[in-house]
């Protein structure tokens, strides 16, 4: 029992003596134990650090963004002469008793908010916005972001799209890149930048909430879908991405008249740069036109699968139009035009709308689940009725 004491006694003195070296080389030489657990392969794994377990991989800010594109961003004033009826009453009791007052109209001048963008500076500069921003207006004033204010005139505008290029005498204008690519996805960040309410250079940001949209079953034309808040002020506005470049002009909003919130709609800036060219080149937008309504194929219509069939199935068929000369038929399916297949009724829309008048091409489909093939020389596409306008 005392040897076994003994020997306890020996091990704690022994311990409490490399304590207190560990303690004195710890004190003094602070990053030797780093050293020998490297030396005998023992040392821990680096902590990550602080600042990468807590950020993602978004920027912090979009402050360059908006900086490269602001500039290029202008308001937009258009003054409208606007008639309205009225009664004028008769100073005669007698006849105002007999009569009530004389029809008459009257005249009073409104001003449109709406802002714009600045897409090219070649001669004159060249400024993107909507055309229900500056329709019927008698005169349009351009209050750029340095605060000079510069005259515009209209070079022409096209209803469909709900674009209009406007033309300013003035130097030094900073032009907006546009997106190299239409790479856009649901989810992608973008900022809208406009003059809402007349609350100028105002940035807001959202996330795109769809592509492709069709706001009119008529309409050739799709439209981007965000969140980002748009009001009244911000049509003709940039929508932007991340790194200031031009994705969308901003056109409307579906507002909480609608029971909707967070649901704007801008027009690709592919679609906006085709409208530019065509406006600038000849004063306006020419569409091709086969001269037929088309709705979704009918589920099992050309295959039997139960699911939702490609192409699109004729719906009518003008009269004296490309597709009635053909012989295109009200129920047929169209499943192919010239060398493309088609995907939808939007699809055959776009396809047709980008074909120059006077062309030909082949049309594939089925009639009664027999193939046919078609030719159809087409034509300009009429004025079709607008789509919806922006909540005021």
């Amino acid at each position: 029992m005392k040897h076994a004491a003994g020997t306890l006694l020996f091990i704690a003195r022994f311990a409490i003596l490399g304590l207190a070296i560990a303690f004195v080389v710890g004190l003094f030489w602070p990053g030797s134990g780093e050293h020998l657990r490297a030396r005998f392969g023992l040392a821990a794994p680096p902590a990550p650090p602080a600042s990468q377990s807590h950020l993602g991989n978004g920027p912090v800010s979009y402050a360059d963004a908006v900086a490269a594109a602001a500039p290029s961003v202008v308001n937009i004033y258009a003054n409208k002469i606007v008639t309205e009826q009225a009664v004028r009453m008769y100073e005669n009791p007698v006849l105002q008793q007999l009569f009530g007052g004389q029809p008459t109209t009257y005249q009073h001048r409104e001003q449109t908010l709406g802002s714009g963008v600045i897409v090219s500076a070649q001669g004159q500069g060249y400024v993107l916005t909507n055309n229900h921003v500056i329709a019927h207006a008698a005169d349009i004033q351009v209050l750029l972001y340095d605060g000079r204010i510069a005259k515009a005139t209209l070079v022409g505008a096209d209803q469909e799209s709900d674009l209009a290029v406007l033309k300013i005498d003035a130097s030094n204008l900073p032009v907006i890149q546009m997106a190299d690519r239409q790479t856009l996805r649901p989810g992608d960040v973008v900022l809208a930048i406009g003059n809402p309410l007349g609350l100028n250079q105002t940035v807001t940001m959202g996330i795109v909430s769809a592509i492709g949209r069709q706001l009119n079953s008529s309409s050739a034309e799709d439209f981007i879908q965000t969140d980002a808040a748009i009001n009244l002020g911000n049509s003709g506005g940039a929508l932007i991405n991340t790194e200031g470049r031009l994705v969308g002009i901003n056109t409307l909003l579906i507002g909480k008249a609608a029971g909707a919130e967070g649901i704007g709609f801008a027009i690709p800036a592919a679609t906006a740069r085709k409208v530019l060219d065509q406006i600038i080149s000849t004063g306006h937008v020419v569409r091709g036109w086969i001269g037929a309504d088309y709705t979704f194929v009918p589920v099992a219509a050309d295959s039997g699968l139960p699911s939702a069939a490609r192409g699109a199935q004729v719906t009518a068929v003008y009269v004296g139009g490309p597709a009635a000369q053909a012989g295109i038929r009200p129920r047929d399916i169209l499943l192919r035009i010239g060398d493309d297949d088609i995907r939808d009724p939007t699809d055959l829309r776009r396809r047709e709308a980008a074909l120059k008048p006077g062309s030909k091409v082949e049309i594939s489909g089925l009639r009664n689940g027999s193939p046919f093939h078609l030719e159809v020389t087409l034509a300009q596409r009429p004025l079709m009725s607008a789509g919806p306008m922006p909540d005021q």
